[in-house]
């Protein structure tokens, strides 16, 4: 044997007698009531279920092989070998009206300063964070990765246009803005003479 070999099995032999020479609990106490409590938790749990009667890993013994068999579960569907054409197209019009739902969202044509205006904005803005969502689950279903890295890129579009509109009005950034529009200012016929 070399040195180092032997030197192993000297390691080895001084754990094995530390373990050994380790002081044992005396066995005369009396044991705890919580004690008596798990221990009979603990035979419950034994009983409770299918398990096998005795236990041939923690006796060394050798199991012996057999075959394994496959349990189909009914929530889970296969996933078809290939999309079809058809799906490939119905994703690809989805991607592009989204993208196009996207972008147009930098010309709103209205004011989107305060009241309902800025409601119906924040309604299309759902709607782009809807479509992004949508086009991503089914191009994660037909595993399509270009269309779902423009997915989660309109997502994300849906995300950066909602902070714009939101952050001002939450009180996050310097510029502050109003949820509601202020009452516009009434000047009656005495007010305008003699002003």
């Amino acid at each position: 044997m070399t040195n180092a070999a032997l030197s192993g099995y000297r390691r080895r032999r001084l754990v094995l007698a530390d373990r050994d020479s380790m002081p044992k609990s005396p066995s005369d106490r009396q044991p705890e009531p919580m004690a008596r409590e798990v221990d009979r938790l603990l035979a419950q749990l034994a009983n409770f279920g299918s398990q096998p009667a005795r236990d041939p890993v923690s006796r060394g013994e050798r199991l012996a092989p057999h075959p394994v068999t496959r349990v189909k579960s009914p929530a889970v569907t296969p996933p078809r070998s290939t999309p079809t054409r058809a799906d490939l197209v119905a994703l690809w019009a989805r991607v592009l009206l989204g993208v196009a739902l996207g972008g147009l969202m930098t010309q709103w044509p209205y004011s989107i300063g305060c009241g309902l205006p800025l409601l119906g904005y924040l309604g299309a803005i759902l709607a782009v964070l809807l479509t992004g969502a949508w086009i991503g689950f089914a191009s994660w279903k037909l595993r399509s990765g270009v269309t779902h890295i423009l997915a989660l890129i309109l997502f994300f579009w849906g995300i950066v246009l909602a902070a714009e509109q939101l952050l001002p009005r939450i009180g996050y950034t310097v510029d502050q803005a109003s949820w509601r529009c202020p009452p516009p200012q009434y000047q009656g016929r005495y007010q305008r003479r003699y002003q």
